[in-house]
């Protein structure tokens, strides 16, 4: 099968970067192409016959400009040469000098995809594109010079330069492509070190546990013939310390463990950098300290769903006494705001006197924890 996508240019795995690269393209693109086809047909068609010859090289170049931003424009790209070329022919024959339009941008859009002796097809084309003028040159004898300039010069000027805007263009695309891959690729690391981090933390817990209770459980063997009662102690703290093993796996599980603030945020800050998203944290005061951890819960689930579900460019963190608000941008503009871990979240922040918001608008989406009734640090100490 044929590789139409332009060369040079980095395959798009993903749907959304791709969805988001084309809309671009499309509006740098199609607009310009359609609006010079049209101010030239103003500006040089002189009858109605130079009009619709005029009209279908236009339409056949936009449609080759809307098929390029898809990266699958080749099979509608040579026929559009084909019919430019007749209508080049035409516009030639018949005193139409602006039917060049056309076949100019076809085949400016034909020759950057090429990944072999693009020089030798541009020269080419652009003779062909020449020889197509020069037919004016055989009907009318007249003004020769003028006729040589405007249906020979211009062309095959127009044509070279008009490749070179559309390399241009695709070398930039190339350009932002590969950036947003990167940028993908550094979130879903950021969220594998944040997987690294959990596994780290379950470590901790259930490794120290696993070892102590080895160690008691050998105790217990070699006492076992000796002092029973010495036995029957170890066992109850074999028993009470995978107890409290199960419940701290359950609470790390449920984002529940003690979070310290302060190292979360250190934690979002660099995650989001890493991804290269750009973060502000504005702390406007130490948060209450009966608080601390909820928000820290709050913090960890919110930079998750940015990295994972958002194209977020930028995030700010606001830090107060009674809450915390992360605002980023990049949200979809489609389904539901809610998330159900932030859904589970909100449940233990009422439990605790707190109320949970989460909001999507202008594609920024807001997540703010505020607390109220709060005692004062003296009182909690």
């Amino acid at each position: 099968m044929t590789d139409t996508r332009p060369a040079g240019r980095p395959s798009w795995t993903g749907g959304a970067l791709q969805k988001r690269l084309r809309t671009l393209n499309l509006i740098t693109t199609v607009p310009p192409v359609a609006i010079a086809g049209v101010a030239s047909l103003v500006l040089t068609a002189q009858t109605w016959a130079h009009v619709v010859i005029q009209a279908v090289g236009v339409a056949a170049a936009v449609a080759t400009a809307e098929r390029w931003t898809a990266g699958d424009f080749l099979r509608v790209a040579r026929p559009c040469l084909v019919v430019t070329a007749a209508v080049w022919l035409a516009g030639a024959l018949t005193d139409a000098y602006g039917a060049a339009y056309g076949v100019c941008l076809v085949g400016a859009f034909l020759i950057p995809p090429l990944r072999r002796h693009r020089l030798a097809a541009l020269l080419g084309l652009t003779a062909f594109v020449a020889a197509l003028g020069a037919a004016n040159l055989l009907v009318h004898g007249d003004d020769t010079g003028a006729r040589l300039f405007q249906y020979v010069v211009v062309p095959a000027l127009t044509l070279p330069v008009g490749t070179a805007f559309v390399f241009l263009n695709q070398r930039f695309y190339d350009l932002i492509a590969e950036v947003e891959q990167s940028r993908e690729r550094d979130a879903e690391l950021a969220v594998m070190r944040e997987r690294m981090r959990f596994a780290g933390d379950l470590h901790d817990i259930q490794g120290h546990t696993l070892h102590v209770v080895k160690l008691k459980v050998a105790l217990a063997e070699k006492l076992l013939d000796v002092d029973t009662g010495r036995v029957r102690e170890e066992l109850r703290e074999v028993h009470t310390l995978v107890g409290d093993t199960i419940v701290q796996t359950k609470e790390l599980a449920h984002a529940q463990r003690r979070l310290n603030l302060s190292a979360e945020l250190e934690n979002a800050k660099n995650l989001f950098e890493a991804a290269g998203i750009r973060v502000r944290v504005e702390r406007e005061a130490d948060a209450h300290p009966r608080i601390g951890e909820l928000l820290g819960q709050v913090l960890r689930e919110t930079t998750t769903n940015i990295l994972r579900h958002a194209q977020a460019g930028q995030v700010r963190i606001t830090l107060s006494v009674t809450g915390i608000t992360i605002v980023n941008d990049g949200a979809a503009e489609s389904g539901p705001p809610e998330l159900s871990g932030l859904a589970a979240l909100r449940e233990r922040v009422a439990d605790h006197g707190g109320e949970l918001e989460v909001s999507r608008r202008d594609g920024r989406f807001r997540t703010a924890a505020a607390f109220r009734d709060l005692p004062d640090r003296e009182e909690t100490r």
